[in-house]
């Protein structure tokens, strides 16, 4: 994207579209959420069907997760911009209307449901159980883009984004305490 002076466009010209800063900001995240939530559910589709179930649906939660982190490092500017805004969780977990797609919080939401369904995760751990794994995903895309890992080499790069989305921080083979264990060999 051309900086506004380099477009030929004034850099205040996008203000006279908003009431102020905020709103336009607002406006930017919603896009971005809605990029990213549309991103997801095209890994998802692509994603083939497994024999089993509890293999689909892991399956699917992995291409989630892999959405998510080549979002924040194709679109850096426009994932900070998603989460820079004081109300971001609103736009990342509500609809914004009745035209709005699903959220990225709301395509999560139904990968943890099919994990459910699948007989992966146990419904007694469904509640909330997309905290931890959007935290374990947001937090590595955090470290790539903006943190320590950002001077890694694209290889490496690569590796740990598709480590990072084979585990999950809520499936777990017994009844004990939630733990992260691979979700796919």
């Amino acid at each position: 994207m051309l900086p506004a002076t380099e477009s030929g466009v004034a850099p205040n010209a996008a203000y006279r579209h908003f009431a102020d800063r905020d709103a336009l900001l607002a406006a930017v995240c919603i896009g971005a959420m809605d990029e990213l939530a549309r991103r997801m559910q095209a890994r998802v589709k692509a994603t083939p069907r497994r024999r089993r179930a509890a293999d689909t649906a892991l399956a699917r939660l992995k291409a989630i997760g892999i959405a998510y982190l080549e979002f924040a490092m194709q679109e850096t500017g426009l994932f900070n911009t998603a989460f820079a805004v004081p109300r971001h969780i609103e736009y990342a977990v509500n609809s914004s209307g009745d035209e709005a797609g699903p959220t990225p919080f709301q395509v999560l939401s139904g990968a943890i449901d099919e994990l459910v369904t699948a007989g992966v995760l146990p419904a007694a751990r469904r509640p909330h159980a997309e905290y931890p794994v959007w935290a374990s995903v947001h937090g590595m895309a955090v470290l790539i883009t903006q943190g320590p890992l950002r001077q890694l080499p694209d290889q490496l790069v690569s590796q740990l984004t598709s480590s990072c989305s084979s585990s999950s921080p809520v499936v777990s083979d017994s009844t004990g305490p939630i733990h992260t264990r691979a979700i796919l060999p």
